[in-house]
């Protein structure tokens, strides 16, 4: 968030805890804890400005047109603005418009007793670009989670800087405690000596976070990175495709009448072996392509960032095309370089050697992406020292081995070798 003229007066955190989302009476989010952690960080801290500032704390209202009263008086603001949602997204079925549950929401009172979510995006949309920031930390119902996978994101404000995680329904919660995504925004604002951008923040969270598998991170991989390609077929293994535009939903009516419309937020490296793996197809990069852009910031060091953009992309290719596809299993093989490259030789070794099957279980035993793939787990497991690590991953390694007849029989048995090695060796205690 940028401050960016003189006449700016005040500034305003609105904080809204919806909402707890409950999976069999286990809390996945608490919205009320999430609420009160961010209540304790110094206003000037969290919007990054010095003006007078105002917070307005939501927690425990039933009243959609009360949160909307707040929303307006939020957004009326001349200075900084930061919107934070935490709780359980739901969906009216009669609509098909998403909503944040309420106090005491259910899924009959939806249309009474729940916030609409594009009267966010009504309130904000006049307000200068730079001066807003919407924060999220949401749970998806079993009726909203399909709807958000049709999106491919999440409807906001066009005006605003988005960030945020929304969790798909049937994870095991962590109680009423702060949500890890919220509780590392904290920890990233306390522990730095000057304070992040929000986009730093937003990806040093999501890295440090244990979000559930398939959990939507906003911005989608197309915001955070480079501009996405133009689609291609699904075919071309090579280059992974991108979806149309996200769909906009249809206008609904707010409850001063006016019609509020949503909008939506918006090289590779080969793995070196030893001995040498057999050399990966080349692969097309076209024009916008964000792989070249993830590769430059692992180059330069910036190697958490660039995990976080990969790991976005590979979860838009599962949630598109499925855990086996050429297209997420090209991207598990770029987070496996990526982490090589970190020097997290053990997670290299884990994503080269879970890539290699998942190729093999669709491609010949002799295709050359599949003893790429075989080559790069035997090196990344040749550099580890912690004994646990190697038998670990060594017993999957040998067995991915031993699945490929036509690879050299040298590295099977050099893997066999050191894994006997280990078996027989004394423990160190």
């Amino acid at each position: 968030m940028h401050i960016i003229g003189p006449t700016q007066q005040r500034g305003h955190v609105l904080l809204v805890a919806g909402d707890a989302a409950v999976r069999r009476r286990t809390v996945q989010v608490a919205p009320s804890a999430n609420v009160a952690a961010l209540g304790v960080v110094p206003v000037s801290i969290l919007l990054n400005s010095g003006v007078p500032s105002d917070t307005t704390y939501l927690d425990g209202i039933r009243d959609p047109n009360t949160a909307l009263t707040r929303l307006r008086t939020a957004a009326a603001t001349p200075g900084p603005l930061l919107v934070y949602l935490s709780g359980r997204l739901t969906v009216d079925r009669r609509s098909r418009r998403l909503h944040l549950a309420l106090a005491g929401t259910t899924a009959a009172s939806v249309r009474y007793t729940a916030l609409p979510w594009e009267w966010l995006g009504a309130e904000l949309s006049a307000r200068p670009p730079g001066l807003t920031t919407v924060l999220l930390d949401l749970a998806a119902d079993n009726a909203a989670w399909p709807l958000l996978q049709e999106y491919g994101s999440l409807p906001a404000p066009p005006a605003a800087e988005v960030y945020g995680v929304v969790s798909p329904p049937g994870f095991a919660g962590g109680g009423n405690v702060v949500s890890s995504y919220t509780r590392h925004w904290i920890d990233q604002l306390r522990s730095s000596p000057s304070r992040p951008a929000n986009l730093q923040l937003h990806v040093l969270a999501v890295g440090a976070a244990a979000l559930p598998p398939g959990a939507l991170v906003l911005p989608t991989a197309r915001e955070l990175g480079a501009p996405a390609p133009a689609p291609t077929p699904a075919a071309a293994a090579a280059l992974l495709p991108v979806p149309a535009p996200t769909p906009v939903p249809a206008a609904g009516r707010a409850a001063d009448g006016a019609s509020h419309e949503a909008v939506p937020v918006g090289q590779r490296e080969a793995a070196p072996g030893s001995p040498a793996p057999a050399p990966a197809p080349t692969v097309a990069v076209a024009a916008q392509d964000p792989r070249p852009h993830i590769h430059a910031l692992a180059t330069s060091g910036r190697h958490l960032e660039a995990a976080t953009l990969a790991r976005a992309w590979e979860q838009h290719a599962l949630r598109t095309y499925g855990f086996t596809s050429p297209e997420t299993v090209q991207w598990v093989e770029i987070r496996a370089d990526l982490a090589r490259m970190a020097g997290d030789f053990r997670l290299a070794t884990r994503l080269w050697t879970g890539a290699g099957r998942t190729r093999l279980a669709r491609q010949p035993p002799d295709a050359a992406e599949v003893h790429a793939a075989a080559a790069g787990a035997l090196y990344c497991w040749t550099q580890l020292k912690d004994e646990a690590a190697v038998r670990e991953a060594g017993t999957e390694l040998v067995d991915l081995l031993r699945s490929l007849p036509s690879v050299d029989p040298t590295y099977l048995h050099l893997a066999q070798q050191r894994l006997e090695l280990l078996h027989r060796a004394p423990s160190h205690r």
